[in-house]
């Protein structure tokens, strides 16, 4: 019996798994797993990681949270095995009010993965609570403040990296999640090393396991996977 879609009441559901891979994929599974999906209006970027934390990176986007579901079910019966995950949402700052309506919307129904931008970084973040730099103890004038000279930093990379922020309080283990796309991995790397000395991220910013690789057709990311 079908399930009813459960659905966010603004923006899509955002589910990124990092998966380790064996001779033993049925990469004919995976094909079939993911045209489900697409089927289902489930946007999926397939990345081929770098490093021993994972081989096939996995970020789905999309309204119903069952389909991205199935997608997760069908993919591990492939034999990827899912190592790591994070479950977030798309969502509008509070400090973006103003902001144009397209704007807005790239933020809460984002098409994904940006042409010419194939490099892929993604961690998760929160904001600190120490005794010291509380972020949640600042009046909003000064958040927005901070956030505003945060947002600063970024747009020195337009053209050259594309952020999509996406929101897990309550979600998952921190607080949002960053999924970067960008022309080369070292411009990735520049951005983030430039905002760490922004006062928001410096003061407040918490970070998890970073998450990198190349995107790439389904085939190029399993090949790379499978020998």
């Amino acid at each position: 019996m079908p399930v009813a879609p459960l659905t966010p009441g603004r923006g899509i559901h955002v589910l990124h798994l990092f998966c380790g891979a064996d001779d033993g994929v049925d990469s004919a599974g995976v094909h079939a797993a993911v045209a489900s999906a697409r089927d289902a209006d489930i946007q999926v970027v397939p990345v081929a990681l770098l490093g021993a934390k994972g081989d096939v990176g996995v970020m789905a986007l999309g309204a119903d949270a069952w389909a991205l579901r199935r997608l997760q079910t069908a993919l591990s019966r492939t034999g990827l095995t899912v190592l790591d995950s994070y479950v977030s949402v798309t969502e509008v700052s509070e400090y973006a009010a103003g902001m144009p309506e397209e704007m807005l919307n790239a933020r809460l129904y984002p098409v994904l993965p940006p042409d010419g931008m194939r490099a892929f970084c993604f961690y998760p973040m929160s904001k600190r609570r120490g005794e010291v730099h509380n972020w949640y103890g600042l009046a909003y004038e000064e958040r927005e403040r901070l956030m505003r000279g945060h947002g600063a930093v970024g747009k020195e990379f337009r053209g050259r990296v594309l952020q999509l922020i996406t929101g897990s309080t309550g979600l998952d283990d921190f607080e949002w999640g960053v999924s970067l796309f960008g022309v080369h991995i070292d411009d990735l790397k520049e951005c983030v090393y430039r905002m760490r000395f922004d006062e928001a991220t410096t003061l407040y910013g918490e970070f998890g396991p970073f998450y990198t690789g190349m995107v790439g057709t389904l085939d190029e990311v399993l090949d790379a996977a499978v020998a």
